[in-house]
């Protein structure tokens, strides 16, 4: 088909789903839903990636062989637990999972099967084209296609032309609308957001089958779930400590051997057969000694840290990024709407000798008419604010010529009853005024100098009056206003040992000033992309992990060498593609917010492992002494939990083993509560909490469990 592009196109309507991306916490319906999904991960095709519970499950299916050859009261009591343990291991993972898949059916709402109206002879500047009518799924790399309001943008691209509003609402879950224009840094667009006013022509940028909303689903999902090379590391070790846990325990069988023949009198429930511990007993024993509770929660809470992120709106492109989030040692920050609001207001006017504020403030205010930047409308607000000037518009004043700021003259102004005013860069307005026969007094270089050492912008205004003669009126002081509590989330980084840097465009002076304000470590101004490449790998060279924001095409070399590259949503693609990290929102100070979160994923697993490990340690001498105290009568000075019987010892172990990891599931998905403070700190906040607190729990759980069970037959 090929035909004008004013005719209108066929577009396969879709609902569509708005809402930000997100889940709640675990929940028992969650549970419920995910079970399904544990129950598939038995199959050890699967399992046999988390060696811990790999073993566990060979364990459990051992002891069900011997369960159905010997069956007894004890034995089949192990061989359910065991397989729940095994279960509840996978429920972690699953709950985890389930999480990431309703977040992806939210996703999925956003795609629509679309018609696009595929250029074919498209030149710059050209009105009308012919277009070939395909679906969205055949465009290709390279294609251009054009969207006019009320349609849907077929994939993801850069706009080539035109400006429009566009609803990304399904993406961001943002219900206002954007503005996304050709030949800025808000050029990129995402298949299956629509456009709401004009006409823009895009050029695709993606692959088939690989847009921005099929990688975020595949990511939320966790198929695209790589393990960290951290993450790798402990498993090595939990997989180690299995295999010493597994040599110890097989040990003990020739020991209750010698044993029963030396002394008769050791329970016919621990032997098989009257020639050792039977194979039921050394399962379970090894089953509570390896690291089962770390085992089962270790892919949860890497699945977990991801899924904080999308909760708000950041998609990480892999797990290396979030972990290396936490362990970040230098945060590049941008100036402008990062650190400061972004819109410099006027704060202040100051006249030159001779001039009365007045006089300064309604020449200000009559200059700045024309002027439609934020820092020309904070000139009108702020006359009106500080002076009780009347807003003026610029129809009211007749024979006005208006004179609009550009970004040439750098100036705006008006030329009215035989006065010229002009209000701008200094530079601008003062060679104005000796263009015009005038001399600016001394003073002006002295406020200049003044406004721009404490961080400010100077604007100056000048004048010819009816009588010809050029001068300086004053100066406003523009005020690049500092967020609120930027100084105080500085000196949280500051604790946890990250350095933070400023890159401004602004000279060094007023960068000096912000930083000083801010709270900063240190400044990198009039930086260019080659400046900031330069610092990251300086930073790098030194051993330190650096992350930075960037949204232009000209950030992308340093967003692809930083080892946390967050991209905004609304920048050009190559930004996007550079980066490992996508922000939806396109908030630069969510930097902090992303590295708070890698360190909470961090502590969680520091954390978990520490219970884990404290956790076998206290069972080892629970269980340990009430198994051989009939073997070894000097053993029972160490059961002071004086449980009942080596049996009802066992079961209850293998049952709190269990019970365990499913009430640490909530904590693996929400997190460690992180709170700022040095590496020391934190050690010790861990080994207080969580190690403690895994040496205590198992002898109250195990002993509570041992009370409910004992009077079970064969507990005796």
């Amino acid at each position: 088909m090929s035909t004008s592009v004013l005719e209108a196109p066929e577009q396969t309507p879709a609902p569509q789903k708005d809402g930000k991306v997100g889940g709640g916490l675990l929940d028992p319906a969650q549970l419920v839903r995910s079970l399904p999904d544990a129950l598939r991960k038995l199959n050890p095709a699967t399992l046999w990636r988390n060696p811990v519970m790999f073993i566990v499950e060979i364990g459990a299916a051992f002891t069900t062989v011997l369960a159905v050859v010997d069956p007894s009261f004890f034995a089949w009591a192990i061989v359910v637990w065991l397989w729940l343990t095994v279960v509840f291991a996978n429920l972690a993972e699953a709950v985890a999972e389930g999480r990431g898949k309703a977040q992806a059916a939210t996703l999925r709402a956003a795609k629509r099967d679309t018609t696009a109206r595929r250029l074919t002879n498209w030149t710059p500047g050209a009105h009308v084209s012919t277009w070939d009518s395909v679906g969205a799924a055949d465009l290709r790399q390279g294609d251009v296609v054009v969207v006019e309001a009320g349609e849907i943008i077929p994939g993801d691209g850069d706009i080539v032309e035109g400006i429009a509003s566009v609803d990304e609402s399904a993406i961001t879950g943002e219900s206002a609308p954007v503005i996304r224009e050709s030949g800025g840094d808000r050029s990129a667009v995402t298949g299956g957001t629509k456009v709401l006013s004009d006409r823009i022509v895009v050029r695709i940028t993606q692959k088939p089958g690989e847009s921005f909303i099929d990688r975020m689903i595949a990511l939320v999902e966790g198929a695209n779930r790589q393990k960290t090379p951290n993450e790798i590391a402990l498993n090595i070790l939990l997989a180690a400590l299995t295999i010493i846990f597994l040599v110890a325990t097989v040990t003990m069988q020739p020991l209750a051997i010698y044993s029963k023949a030396q002394n008769p009198g050791v329970p016919d429930s621990l032997a098989l057969n009257g020639d050792g511990v039977t194979g039921v007993v050394l399962v379970s024993l090894l089953v509570c000694l390896i690291p089962t509770t770390i085992g089962a929660l270790l892919s949860a809470i890497g699945i977990a840290g991801m899924d904080r992120l999308v909760q708000r709106n950041v998609l990480a492109m892999s797990g290396r990024a979030v972990e290396a989030a936490g362990d970040v040692n230098t945060l590049l920050l941008d100036k402008t709407g990062t650190i400061t609001l972004g819109n410099r207001q006027a704060s202040e006017f100051l006249p030159v000798e001779g001039v009365p504020e007045e006089e300064l403030a309604q020449a200000a205010q009559l200059a700045s008419l024309a002027d439609e930047t934020p820092e020309g409308r904070s000139v009108v607000v702020y006359a009106k604010q500080a002076y009780g000037l009347r807003e003026r518009r610029p129809g009211e004043l007749a024979h006005a010529e208006w004179i609009a700021f550009t970004a040439q003259t750098r100036m705006s102004g008006v030329d009215v009853e035989g006065r010229q005013i002009r209000k701008g860069a200094a530079t601008s307005v003062m060679k104005w005024v000796r263009d015009n026969g005038g001399h600016p007094t001394a003073d002006v270089g002295h406020l200049v100098d003044g406004i721009s050492a404490s961080g400010g912008t100077p604007l100056v205004v000048g004048e010819v009056d009816k009588g010809g003669r050029a001068r300086v009126l004053g100066v406003i002081h523009l005020k690049d206003v500092v967020k609120q509590g930027m100084r105080e989330r500085f000196d949280e980084m500051r604790r946890m040992g990250i350095r933070t840097v400023m890159i401004t465009g602004d000279n060094p002076m007023t960068a000096r000033a912000i930083a000083q304000e801010a709270g900063v470590d240190d400044f990198l101004a009039e930086a260019t992309p080659e400046d900031k490449l330069a610092l990251i790998k300086k930073e790098q060279e030194g051993g330190r992990l650096v992350a930075m924001t960037g949204d232009g095409t000209n950030d992308a070399p340093a967003l692809a060498q930083a080892d946390v590259g967050v991209a905004m949503n609304t920048g050009t693609s190559a930004a996007k593609e550079a980066g490992n990290m996508v922000d939806l929102d396109s908030n630069p100070t969510k930097l902090i917010e992303i590295v708070e979160i890698g360190k909470q994923l961090l502590i969680t697993r520091g954390a978990l492992t520490t219970f884990s490990i404290a956790n076998d340690i206290a069972k080892y001498f629970a269980i340990i002494p009430a198994m051989f105290a009939a073997v070894y009568p000097g053993l029972d000075a160490l059961n002071v939990m004086r449980l009942h019987s080596p049996q009802s010892a066992i079961l209850s172990a293998v049952v709190f083993n269990a019970l365990v990891i499913i009430a640490l599931i909530p904590l693996a998905l929400r997190g460690v509560r992180y709170r700022p403070s040095s590496a020391s700190k934190l050690l010790s906040r861990n080994l207080y909490v969580y190690g403690l607190g895994g040496i205590v729990a198992p002898f109250i759980g195990i002993k509570l469990i041992d009370l409910l069970i004992h009077f079970l037959p064969g507990m005796q």
